[in-house]
């Protein structure tokens, strides 16, 4: 480190025009990475992907696209009986179903199922797949297209409505427009701005918002050439704008917050700088690396899209890393004195102890009270134990934790999908009928014989193989199985599974699709080999930080308390999301009943580094005067009263910016800013600011134990 800085020193000038070619170009390609941005959720190799991919080659609609389900209520005192009824249903439907690039399942138009038929006659209901637009579903203009073309084929006074999973994730997320990914990011500079104005008191704050900006300038064009090797998310815009935002404040904050340090102390601004690189400039190290190990658990999955995730989000610790180590240091040589006004000269008082502007006298006199005074010895437990009251219920909470979509019971709760919904669910046909399971067979099977067997299934309220080119190729066919219960929930999932063992074993060749197969699939995907990857991920964390902290415990601990700490961001949104305690007060959206399956790994990678952040600030601090005192109570005081602040503020920054994340309109984003704000706040609060400080605090000289090998 001395050696890079005293480099960087002599060459300020080249320093400053290269970053500033950097920052033009990534200002480019920050304006071209969202055209460039995948919306592709893929598993490729499962079964349940594959057989959907095999439907909509051949088929152009379904698979993992769910369908329109068309309500047709007729007048009073009129059921499908009454004269002329039927025939104008089937010219209604058969209307809709002339569509090329629709596949209809209705009675009596494509079958002659009369399950099809409930309320004593009075209402029927079809099946409408259109073409698969990814994860934001089928076309949203469809559904209306669909219902004006059965009203003009019906009677007067009969009620058409649509329903779908996609309709009422339509009605659910009628918010304000998507602003984008610029307002949601100065948002997040504003709140930053602020905290850095408080910590500060001078232009100072501006210097960390400074190098986030070419640190996520940087990212994004990184993450332009990425996309020319592989296939990047769309989720990937909010990461780099909002975590970049955030790390990068929070590495350039340790290091002026040092720099101010040395420079009160009576070096000059170049003393100053090498002073706080040597010591700050090395934590920032050992925390960008622990970052980008944490996303190593994207990196290892089998699975496109997190993959890509996993390579951006690797890009970001690095880039603010690179940023923080070599701009910021010739900033503050340069114009780093001019900007510390008008709070740098109250800033430069010697402490006591004659090291520099005086530690929090707040987070010293907490760490005395934990640490250092023997009378005050029975704080350490009650701080453990007071961390614990509220890490271990939150923990506890994580174990109820669902993955899967949103049933339709929490998604709208008024407007016409949800009035159709009612009306079906009123007349005893189950909701699964919105996710249906497909059934791919090959040429030459009997499919009537095949749909006679699948409806026997437990689960199943209907399957129908309806006939026409829309249900028949010259090598396969389709049967649509309607479970009575969603596929996203336990008892539906059951009925996919059975639904697989009844094709496999009476079947030959069928392949089963639909949103809940490759809902099934997905999980075991994502998940199956996660155990493994954690204790990669730990193996390699563990080193890095006992090399850093020259400690085998406080290494093993770091570990432990930042898993605790993920389990509680776990917990939280299991309690605000999927209970919906809190998401219909904040967002006005009911509970979810489950956590789509991505967003807890994807927290977890981004959790496990960003919280690692703190640990590291903290106990290299704590480090470094362990081995200037030799005194673990020192240690802890002076340690906790130096950092402590800067923990907290940098934690609020970085929340703001989860805040921002979660104003936009995606709910999975919402709920994934969530588990990342509650994490970060969790983490710098009850574990830094009580548990982390207490068990040093118990441990005594333990803390230090390296063994001489």
């Amino acid at each position: 480190m001395p050696r890079l800085t005293q480099f960087l020193l002599r060459h300020k000038l080249a320093v400053v025009a290269a970053w500033l070619v950097v920052l033009v170009a990534g200002g480019a390609a920050a304006g071209v990475v969202p055209d460039r941005l995948s919306q592709e959720f893929s598993f490729p190799g499962e079964e349940g992907y594959e057989a959907n991919l095999a439907i909509l080659e051949a088929y152009g609609n379904g698979g993992p696209g769910n369908p329109l389900v068309p309500v047709v209520e007729l007048p009073e005192g009129t059921t499908v009986d009454s004269p002329g009824t039927r025939d104008a249903l089937e010219r209604a439907f058969a209307g809709v179903a002339a569509d090329p690039r629709l596949r209809v399942l209705a009675w009596p138009a494509t079958t002659g199922d009369r399950r099809l038929v409930v309320d004593g006659g009075q209402t029927v209901y079809g099946l409408v797949w259109g073409p698969f637009q990814g994860p934001e579903g089928g076309d949203p203009a469809l559904g209306e297209t669909v219902a004006a073309g059965l009203r003009t084929a019906l009677p007067p006074g009969t009620t058409v409505r649509v329903t779908g999973l996609d309709q009422l994730r339509a009605t659910a997320a009628e918010e304000p427009a998507d602003t984008g990914v610029l307002v949601e990011t100065l948002a997040g500079f504003l709140g930053a701005l602020l905290v850095l104005a408080f910590v500060f008191g001078s232009f100072l704050a501006l210097v960390p918002l400074l190098i986030a900006a070419v640190a996520i300038l940087t990212t994004f064009l990184a993450v332009l050439g990425l996309t020319g090797l592989v296939e990047v998310s769309f989720i990937v815009q909010f990461l780099v704008a909002l975590i970049g935002l955030g790390v990068a404040v929070d590495y350039s904050l340790l290091v002026v917050t040092r720099w101010r340090e040395e420079l009160a102390a009576g070096h000059d601004r170049e003393q100053a700088v090498h002073r706080a690189m040597a010591t700050a400039g090395r934590a920032v190290v050992t925390s960008g690396g622990t970052v980008a190990v944490g996303l190593l658990a994207l990196v290892l999955l089998p699975v496109p899209f997190l993959r890509s995730i996993g390579y951006a989000g690797l890009l970001i610790p690095l880039a603010a890393t690179l940023a923080t180590l070599t701009l910021l240091p010739v900033l503050l040589a340069t114009v780093g004195p001019r900007l510390d006004w008008p709070a740098g000269r109250r800033a430069r008082r010697l402490d006591p102890a004659g090291r520099g502007r005086a530690a929090s006298r707040l987070w010293t006199g907490w760490a005395a009270g934990v640490a250092r005074h023997r009378w005050l010895a029975r704080h350490r437990w009650l701080a453990t134990l007071a961390a614990l009251a509220v890490l271990v219920p939150l923990g506890v909470a994580a174990f109820g934790l669902r993955l899967g979509e949103p049933p339709a019971a929490v998604l709208a709760q008024s407007g016409p999908a949800r009035e159709a919904l009612d009306t079906l669910e009123r007349a005893g046909v189950g909701s699964g009928a919105l996710t249906p399971i497909e059934v791919l067979v090959p040429a030459g099977t009997d499919r009537q014989a095949a749909a006679d067997r699948l409806a026997g299934v437990a689960g199943v309220q209907l399957a129908a193989a309806p006939t026409g080119p829309a249900w028949q190729r010259d090598d396969s066919g389709l049967v649509s199985v309607l479970p009575a219960a969603e596929t996203s929930g336990d008892e539906g999932e059951a009925t996919v599974e059975r639904v697989r063992d009844l094709a496999a074993a009476e079947l030959p060749g069928a392949r089963v699709g639909g949103s809940g197969a490759l809902a099934i699939d997905a999980t075991a995907s994502l998940y199956g080999s996660f155990p493994l990857m954690l204790a990669v991920v730990a193996a390699v964390t563990f080193v890095l930080l006992a090399r850093a902290f020259r400690s085998l415990l406080l290494a093993f601990k770091a570990i432990l308390l930042n898993l605790l700490s993920i389990g509680a961001a776990y917990g939280v949104l299991v309690l605000v999301w999927q209970e919906g305690h809190g998401s219909e007060a904040i967002w006005g959206i009911p509970a979810t009943g489950a956590i789509a399956m991505w967003v807890p790994l994807m927290a977890f990678a981004f959790l496990y580094g960003l919280s690692m952040d703190y640990e590291v600030f903290l106990l290299a601090r704590m480090r470094e005067e362990y081995d200037g005192t030799g005194s673990t109570q020192t240690a802890i005081v002076q340690g906790l009263g130096r950092v402590g602040r800067l923990v907290t503020c940098a934690a609020l920054i970085l929340f703001l910016s989860f805040a921002s994340m979660a104003a936009i309109p995606e709910l999975d984003v919402k709920i994934m800013a969530t588990a990342l704000g509650a994490g970060i706040l969790i983490d710098a609060t009850i574990l830094r600011a009580l548990l982390v400080p207490a068990l040093v605090a118990l441990l005594g000289r333990w803390n230090w134990w390296l063994p001489p090998w």
